[in-house]
């Protein structure tokens, strides 16, 4: 199964890249500033941009490229709530921790959608039962979001049966990310690419030209989260998830992103006309705990089978990729402070492009101003799982 284009990118490339990107420097010598931020993808940039805003001299430095992590190599969803179901949510966090999350990411999502409105959709999302029991969470889904008057309904229409959500849309996250670097640059940001941290320690972050000395360090890193931090190897795994695109197609016309199979496939139609699928994760079983970011041929097997006897959709495949990303067990990200003046966020579940967005602000923001507001619904949240 070959990789896009013999991309030398093991990982494969994916079909956000396209267009301009930043070319930041590498980080050589020692650099002395307020915040340290690891990792400048969604949740990563979000933190840069939040804490320059609020007057802090702030580096960030990124093993790669911008946005080369999984921010860059996702599906382009962007979705309220948590990774949760919203029902399964209030049931295991309580409806008042569960309707102020998904306030909080509603609110983000038109966030998202200000800063960068030409990169958005706002048509909201499907969610497509393929069978009996799933139609019927969809039921319950919908009766629970109901109660707490939120944007649902139900839908019968050419993709299937199941739930319309209403707020939810797509985007380029890539795009996003190199739009979010530029700015933050800009406003006085110091950013730096291909500058693995190879250690942190009191002393500050270590990459393998310089030092980024620092009276506070954020990682915000999703996938591989525990290789970084061996401390939090006991609450966030990688997984890997698996991408194919096609070149551009008038065979279907898809108005909305949708999750089908209990949210283990998904696909969206882009501007262009080309379909971005992913999923098939539980096709592989324990295999797909990995921080391998690499396409395998029983994935993407799958993938295409759901392409073309699923959708109907013969164009030929342009892209294959893969990306790492962090679970945790209570399906509630990291954010912690794992050692003195050193803070994580990450292990999303699989949808951090708002969360991620969300909780990187809102940890500028309580570093920088001792504001909480963010951040304290998650935390009140995890106490009650």
């Amino acid at each position: 199964m070959p990789l896009a284009a013999d991309a030398p990118d093991a990982r494969g490339t994916p079909v956000w890249d396209v267009g301009p990107a930043p070319d930041l420097p590498r980080l050589e010598g020692d650099v002395e500033v307020d915040v340290c931020v690891v990792g400048l993808g969604g949740s990563g940039l979000a933190c840069v941009g939040e804490l320059v805003r609020l007057g802090a001299r702030v580096a960030g430095v990124e093993a790669g490229r911008v946005g080369g992590g999984a921010a860059g190599r996702n599906g382009g969803f962007l979705l309220a709530g948590l990774a949760l179901f919203y029902h399964d949510a209030v049931a295991r966090y309580g409806r008042p921790a569960a309707r102020a999350l998904y306030e909080l990411t509603l609110g983000e999502l038109d966030r998202i959608e200000a800063e960068t409105p030409t990169l958005v959709s706002r048509t909201g999302s499907l969610r497509i039962a393929e069978s009996d029991e799933e139609l019927a969470d969809c039921a319950a889904q919908l009766d629970a979001m109901r109660a707490d008057a939120l944007p649902a309904e139900r839908y019968e229409g050419p993709e299937g049966r199941g739930l319309l959500v209403h707020g939810d849309g797509t985007y380029q996250p890539l795009a996003r990310c190199r739009a979010l670097a530029t700015s933050a640059v800009a406003d006085g940001a110091m950013l730096f690419e291909r500058s693995a941290v190879r250690r942190i320690a009191s002393t500050g972050v270590h990459t393998e030209r310089g030092v980024v000395r620092a009276a506070n360090i954020v990682v915000a890193v999703d996938g591989c989260l525990e290789r970084l931090l061996p401390e939090l190897a006991s609450r966030v795994r990688t997984a890997r998830l698996q991408m194919l695109a096609t070149e551009p197609t008038t065979e279907i016309q898809l108005t909305r992103p949708v999750y089908a199979r209990w949210g283990y496939d998904y696909w969206q139609q882009r501007p262009d006309g080309a379909i971005a699928l992913g999923g098939a994760r539980d096709v592989a079983g324990e295999s797909e705990w990995t921080t391998n970011a690499t396409p395998t041929s029983l994935v993407q097997d799958a993938l295409e089978r759901r392409l073309r006897d699923g959708l109907g959709v013969h164009a030929p495949i342009s892209h294959r990729w893969a990306a790492s990303v962090g679970y945790t067990p209570n399906f509630l990200p990291v954010m912690d402070e794992v050692r003195p003046g050193l803070w994580a966020v990450g292990g999303y579940s699989g949808t951090g492009n708002v969360i991620g967005a969300l909780l990187g602000r809102g940890m500028a923001r309580w570093l920088r101003a001792g504001d909480d507001s963010l951040v304290r619904p998650f935390i009140q949240a995890a106490k009650s799982s």
